[in-house]
């Protein structure tokens, strides 16, 4: 441990961390016997009818599966697969399965078509449900049976097996990853509304996880330009689900949730989500403790329409970690042990709490056309502080320390409302129509208490595993900012089918971003507005209906004002005259059912970053900089056999820097956090009725840590396994180890000075009990 002695420095109390073609030939159906019954009856009395009226036959019920289960070799413990009813007749197109009402009075609580680890759709990308198939850009969902597999209890695990993702260190105290070649901390979506402060979040209510890559401005507005992530949440969907999970494992890892609901009357029903956590890490004086609840209600006031309601109250408390600082003589990590903290645990330390309403209006008229209505306000406050390396360590092995604090605090209300129509023109053309608008109001303040040291600049060496230095600091407050933003965006999008063999998506999006900062200290203001169009096309060629190729061209927008409203803050002259960043993405790909419980896809992308921000030598801003993304993704999902169940990713990506922004980020550097090679691999086994076991490879090449190229984090291998065992119908135990070779290696960085170690081997058991 780098310990600082001398005057403590907290600026806030430390609390406790406390097409009409029939059926589907690639689907497998199930005709019950009186059904078959009943329609061979009815053939022989009605077969003049039928005669005189040949294009008008009696509909055939049937029970389908979206992606059917696979079998198991016994049937007594296994759950089976939703089962879903639809009609199909002559004069129609065969409806795509939906959920019977079987599940849940109040909706449908499979609407991703999840089996396993496979998802069969999504609205994540379109705004309708849209089959994964016919959607012409990348996407990788995370199901909830993944997560659980794997171990994940946050949004930072469960992204570790995404490919071509690359999880940021987030300077400790929040999530930041890099997706082709672009880092944000405010591309965060739940339920497809924006989720943009900084934090770590936890899946503790969350179904899945969706991963849109490519920029797509159209659907979500600003940033999000190498992608978006966008989190499901669980719902009231009426289904009667009592459930507890506790974890416990090393670093004295504690977790329990909780997770229970039912319907009350065929037209209400509640939820209620909980969690706790409390856990150390592999990291030196490093903990956490965490803790969430999120009721739900749904009902319904009338047969056409389904008004959801949900509360979240969350909070986040925790050791700020920073890592380990890069070694300027060899270029890499320095050499010391990888559980060594910089700083003072102490005085390093987040909180983070917020209350977050949402309410979601569904209706369908009588005409077909469905309006949705999402309302969400939120409340946020997060505070952190840190000593931390602010430099390479030297060739007399010593490394340089500094501090600061910030405080943010923020509310934000948004309101989206869609209106979707299907249309059939006739000769087999079809439209997916979708008009909709997105208003919102954000009010933040923050305020940054820098360092100041007294005398010589604080300097330790790390030739000890144990260092005392002295750490002089005054407690300058800095400026107290506010941000306020108005947006107001519009957006028309169709979905064409022309025949059976190709599709056209089109869209194109109109915001309105209007930022008024104020320095409360200073008394300057300054306003931006920006007007921008987002365009988005794409076309999907299917020769079969189990495969499409598809190509893409969309385009996002970040304002001046930053991810996160800080540069017009900054001082920096002339930001406020800038225009926004532009990100324009062009892909081509396929998407191939190899079976109906196998999917797999690549795809072809070529990202740009253009107008970045060059500050020149005489202190001004100017936007001259330009990077570029380009490679390449494989992804195979779903089941191998009954009982073998995979998902598998490799991405290859170079990104470079083709105009500079700066003196450390020249022409021909490469983006750091983007190896050019990433691998993935989960394979889960059931070798016996009751028992399954599960293996994972996490592979990557090597990567910079930062801008200027001068450190670099070495590639790895990690293996990881689990075990499963269903003691019977309601408790199921789970063994995960993360680790199992205890390889050393560097999981991220936030730069050159501060790099997260990965950790090593270790051991989760969870029990998961239903009633």
């Amino acid at each position: 441990m780098l310990r600082l002695s001398g005057r403590a420095w907290n600026c806030v109390s430390k609390k406790k961390f406390a097409g009409s073609k029939g059926l589907d030939p690639r689907k497998s159906y199930k005709i019950s016997a009186a059904c078959l019954a009943a329609t061979c009856a009815s053939v022989g009395p009605a077969a003049a009818q039928e005669a005189a009226k040949p294009d008008q036959l009696p509909p055939v019920v049937v029970e389908a599966t979206q992606a059917p289960a696979p079998k198991k070799k016994s049937a007594a413990k296994k759950k089976p697969a939703p089962t879903t009813t639809a009609v199909a007749t002559p004069d129609t197109a065969p409806a795509q399965p939906t959920q019977s009402s079987s599940g849940g009075p109040l909706g449908n609580p499979n609407p991703g078509g999840v089996v396993g680890y496979l998802a069969t759709q999504t609205s994540t990308a379109t705004k309708t449900d849209t089959p994964l198939i016919d959607i012409p850009q990348s996407i990788t969902v995370v199901t909830k049976e993944q997560a659980k597999d794997q171990g994940s209890r946050d949004l930072r695990q469960a992204l570790t097996y995404v490919p071509g993702v690359v999880v940021g260190q987030g300077e400790g105290h929040r999530d930041a990853p890099t997706i082709r070649g672009v880092s944000s901390t405010s591309s965060f979506f739940v339920d497809g509304v924006r989720d943009d402060v900084e934090y770590f979040r936890d899946l503790y209510n969350i179904e899945r996880v969706e991963v849109l890559k490519g920029a797509n401005a159209m659907i979500f507005g600003r940033g999000g330009g190498g992608g978006v992530i966008n989190r499901v949440t669980k719902k009231a969907e009426g289904e009667r689900l009592y459930e507890a999970t506790t974890t416990y494992g090393s670093f004295d890892t504690k977790r329990v949730e909780l997770d229970g609901g039912q319907a009350i009357t065929n037209d209400f029903a509640f939820r209620i989500l909980g969690m706790y956590e409390d856990s150390g890490s592999y990291r030196d004086f490093t903990e956490l403790e965490r803790y969430g609840i999120n009721p739900k209600i749904a009902f319904r006031p009338d047969e056409d329409t389904v008004v959801h309601l949900a509360y979240e109250y969350y909070n986040h408390d925790g050791t700020v970690d920073r890592g380990i600082p890069g070694d300027s003589q060899t270029g890499k990590p320095v050499d010391v042990d990888l559980s060594t903290y910089f700083g003072n645990p102490d005085v390093s330390f987040t909180y983070f709490n917020s209350h977050v309403a949402t309410a979601i209006v569904e209706h369908k008229f009588d005409n077909g056309i469905k309006l949705k209505n999402h309302t969400q306000y939120g409340s946020y406050e997060k505070y952190y502080q840190n000593i931390t390396p602010t430099s390479t360590v030297s060739i007399s092995d010593q490394v340089n320390l500094g501090a600061y604090g910030n405080l943010t605090e923020r509310e934000s209300i948004f309101n989206q409302t869609d209106l979707t129509a299907k249309v059939d023109m006739g000769g087999g053309i079809r439209h997916t129509l979708l008009a909709g608008t997105e208003f919102g109001y954000q009010d933040t303040t923050n305020q940054r208490s820098p360092s100041s040291s007294v005398g010589t600049p604080t300097v330790c060496t790390v030739t000890l595993p144990t260092t005392t230095c002295s750490f002089p600091f005054n407690q300058p407050k800095g400026p107290v900012l506010h941000t306020e933003l108005a947006l107001a965006g519009v957006y028309v999008q169709d979905q064409i089918e022309m025949s059976r063999y190709f599709e056209v998506i089109g869209g194109i999006r109109f915001d309105h971003f209007d930022v008024d900062f104020t320095n409360k200290t200073s008394g300057q203001q300054l306003d931006r507005v920006d007007n921008v169009w987002s365009p988005r096309v794409g076309a999907v060629f299917k020769p079969l209906d189990y495969l499409s190729f598809y190509v893409s061209y969309s385009k996002s927008f970040l304002p001046s004002t930053g991810d996160q409203f800080a540069n017009l803050s900054s001082g920096v002259t002339g930001t406020a005259n800038l225009q926004p960043e532009e990100f324009l993405n062009r892909e081509i790909g396929f998407k191939w059912d190899v079976t109906p419980r196998l999917f797999f896809t690549g795809a072809l992308f070529m990202l740009d970053r253009e107008n970045s921000f060059v500050t020149t030598g005489t202190g001004q801003v100017g936007q001259l900089g330009k990077t570029r993304t380009q490679g390449g993704e494989l992804a195979l999902t779903g089941y191998l056999t009954d009982d073998w169940e995979v998902v598998a990713g490799y991405g290859y990506q170079i990104a470079e820097v083709l105009v500079g922004t700066s003196s450390s980020q020249i022409e021909g550097n490469e983006v750091p956090l983007v190896p050019h090679h990433t691998f993935s691999l989960w394979n889960k086994y059931h070798f016996l009725p009751d028992w399954a076991a599960g293996v994972g490879v996490i592979s990557r090449t090597a990567m910079f840590a930062g801008t200027n190229n001068s450190i670099t984090l070495p590639g790895f291998a990690r293996v990881d396994a689990a075990l499963f065992w269903d003691i019977n119908e309601n408790i199921e135990a789970q063994l995960n180890v993360e680790n199992v070779f205890d390889t050393e290696y560097y999981a991220t960085a936030h730069n050159n000075n501060n790099i997260t170690p990965g950790s090593p081997q270790a051991y989760y058991l969870t029990l998961t009990t239903r009633y």
